[in-house]
Parts: structure tokens; sequence; C-alpha cells
């Protein structure tokens, strides 16, 4: 049987251009759409949000526009996770013309998968990560905290949203295990340089400087570490 062609001609250099500036407008459109649809329930997102300090009304506001901010911050962010499946997919779209037939399956699963462990990142460092470091740095020098606003918003949404992008790595390794530059069985046989890599990228991201709160963040990265294993495995066969 002979081996299938591509279905799209050859594209030049700006024909690539041309091709991802669509792409990256379509998502962006999706990213619009989807703030604006998450101004009708942002204000109980940022109640939810809160709730690691016990409630919004332990925060303080002391700039005019400071309110304003924050509302637009996290319906930002949540216009994010809600574009994710958009944007994924035509990022990954992009690629397309370059896969056969039979791989482009792999391009609709990675979308699904990249948006699940997206939302599984975040939720995983609001339940276990937040409480405990806020915890840590409110009672630091038992001094008595009243976080600003703005400030303790910026603080959660950072750490939520590069949480959902470090549990990406899976997905980023299946792309590179398609364009061969890793593979599963390096990425197996180096583990031990993957375990010290995990260790720093979890002090940097951690924000207290505790061992606890870097080790809770440590056992769920280097399981993606694991899981990036099995998708380079996938992305070959």
């Amino acid at each position: 049987m002979q081996n299938e062609i591509n279905e799209f001609p050859t594209m030049t250099f700006w024909d690539h251009i041309e091709e991802l500036r669509k792409r990256l407008l379509i998502a962006l459109i999706a990213l619009v759409i989807a703030t604006l649809i998450s101004f009708i329930f942002t204000e109980d997102l940022i109640n939810i949000l809160a709730e690691p300090v016990g409630s919004i009304e332990n925060l303080q506001s002391i700039e005019i526009t400071e309110n304003v901010a924050v509302f637009m911050r996290v319906a930002l962010l949540s216009g994010v996770v809600l574009a994710m499946p958009v944007i994924l997919y035509e990022l990954l779209a992009f690629i397309m013309p370059g896969l056969k037939s039979s791989e482009k399956k792999w391009v609709y699963l990675a979308v699904g998968m990249g948006t699940l462990l997206f939302i599984v990142g975040v939720a995983f460092a609001y339940s276990v990560m937040l409480p405990n470091s806020i915890l840590f740095l409110m009672d630091f020098l038992g001094v008595e905290t009243r976080p600003r606003l703005s400030n303790y918003i910026n603080f959660i949404t950072n750490l939520l949203f590069w949480m959902g992008v470090v549990f990406q790595a899976p997905l980023i390794i299946f792309t590179l295990a398609k364009m061969k530059v890793v593979s599963a069985k390096t990425l197996a046989k180096q583990w031990r340089y993957g375990l010290i890599a995990i260790a720093v990228l979890a002090a940097m991201i951690t924000p207290t400087v505790d061992p606890v709160n870097m080790g809770l963040l440590m056992i769920p990265l280097f399981s993606l570490y694991l899981l990036s294993v099995l998708f380079a495995f996938l992305a070959t066969k």
C-alpha cells in the first residue's frame, strides 16, 4: 500500500505566515467572545477566589479604578478557560497541512486533552496550593494582614494561569514528538534529569519557601512528566 500523501499543496513562507495570522485572529475573536460571556458570572468568580482568605469582606481596595481592573482581569482569565478549546485547536490546526489524514485525529484528541489538563492545573492550584500558601503567607511573623484586592487577585490569577499552562506539558511533548524533536525513549532514560528540572520549576512556581508546598507541587509535575512519556510514545505510533 502506498504511503498517504498530504492533501494540501506546498506552501511558501508567506503562505505560512498568512495561515498563522488567520489562526491567531480566530483564537483572538474566540477569546474576546468568551471574555464578554464571562461578564455574566465574573462577580461570582471573584467571590469564589476570595474564599481562601475567608470572604471578599477581608479584602480592601485603595484606588478608585481598582475594582474595575480586578473585574476585567478575572473576566479575562475566565475567557481564556472558556476559549481554550478554540485556542488550542487553532494553534494545532496550523500544523495540520503537514499531517497525514490518519494523523489528524490526534489533533482533535489533543484539543480535548489539553483543555482538560489546563482545567485540572487550575483546579489543583486553587484547591491544593492556595489554601496552604495563603495560610503560610498571612500568618508569617504573626502580623495581622488584610490584603489589598488587586494585589490578592493578581497573585491568585497568576498562580492559576501558570499552573494551567504548566499542566500543558504532555501536549507540548506530544507536539515535539510529532516533530521528532524528542522521543519517549529519551524522556524515559533521562527521568532523573527531568526530576531535577521539576524541582527547580517547583521552587520557582511555589509562592512560599517551605518544602511542603514545593513537595505538593513536585508530585503532580512528575506525574505529568510520566504522562508526557506516554504521549510521546503515542505520537510516534
